[in-house]
């Protein structure tokens, strides 16, 4: 069983994990978050960026917003794999201690934020 996200932070990013073969999909859902939800809306990286290994794009949002987003999020990812963490300071407190799931955990690659 995952980590369910919980709103105890001011400030959150979900990345949301796709692939070739999910990347409609997941614009979808994330133009569909930014218009129904009002977040924050990044790039579509299709290729392993930072600590996430597989393409995604970055959501963000406040706790104001949490309550709404985390369960619209929940019942439009049609299977998508979803990390959400909370904005604290530290990078890698954010993406292992903090990390929560909507779906299935992805192994992340927190080594980019051990060598600084």
């Amino acid at each position: 069983m995952t980590n369910r996200p919980e709103n105890l932070f001011e400030r959150y990013h979900a990345h949301i994990y796709f692939g070739e073969d999910t990347e409609a999909q997941a614009r979808e859902l994330c133009v569909g978050a930014w218009r129904q939800c009002h977040v924050g809306l990044g790039r579509f990286h299709r290729k392993p960026v930072g600590p996430h290994p597989l393409w995604s794009c970055q959501l963000s949002f406040d706790k104001d917003e949490f309550d709404r987003v985390i369960p619209w999020l929940d019942a439009h990812r049609n299977g998508l794999d979803i990390l959400v963490h909370p904005l604290t300071g530290d990078a890698l407190a954010e993406h292992t201690e903090h990390a929560r799931w909507l779906g299935e955990e992805v192994a992340l690659n927190v080594d980019v934020f051990e060598k600084r």
